[in-house]
């Protein structure tokens, strides 16, 4: 197996809330932060290939469809939308289903947005929103060398600790 084939998921993990508060939105971009309601199986497919159709998100559209309507539309886990100029510039998804635990489930900006100052905005953002859900006494992420490059830097910076290492290959599905 090549070099090519294989891939390292990093679980991390964060035991308190971060201090200080928001950060505030950069720029001057008109710019908002919407939860979703009851989302379509079709709409979330389409944030989560935008973000991560470059990185090999494709667990998803290997499950039924059934499976994932019931993630998305489940009470305990919301996604959030970036709205930049009136269109998605990106999403997170809280999973709080495991009590006690908000998983950052995925996070991302769109292509067309990387590299202009949103990550770290948007991280933090993420974070703090995860740390208000009710019952929050931990915060988890995992993420894995087939993401973007700055992806685990970036959650380190923001307050992650890694956990966890695992080695795994692409034949292999990757189940996070």
């Amino acid at each position: 197996m090549s070099d090519a084939d294989t891939y390292t998921v990093t679980w991390l993990e964060m035991e308190a809330r971060p201090a200080g508060p928001r950060p505030p939105v950069p720029g001057t971009v008109p710019t908002m932060l919407l939860a979703a309601e009851n989302p379509p199986v079709r709409w979330f497919l389409s944030l989560y290939d935008g973000v991560g159709g470059d990185y090999a998100w494709t667990d998803w559209h290997d499950r039924p469809e059934g499976e994932l309507a019931a993630f998305v539309s489940h009470p305990d886990v919301t996604i959030y939308t970036l709205m930049r100029q009136g269109w998605a510039a990106g999403f997170f998804m809280l999973d709080s289903r495991e009590e006690g635990v908000c998983d950052l489930a995925y996070f991302g900006l769109m292509p067309e947005v990387v590299g202009q100052g949103l990550g770290g905005w948007f991280l933090r953002t993420a974070i703090h929103t995860g740390w208000d859900r009710p019952g929050t006494r931990k915060m988890t992420v995992n993420t894995c060398t087939l993401d973007h490059p700055s992806a685990l830097p970036l959650y380190q910076k923001c307050g992650f600790v890694p956990v966890r290492r695992e080695d795994r290959s692409r034949s292999a599905t990757y189940a996070p």
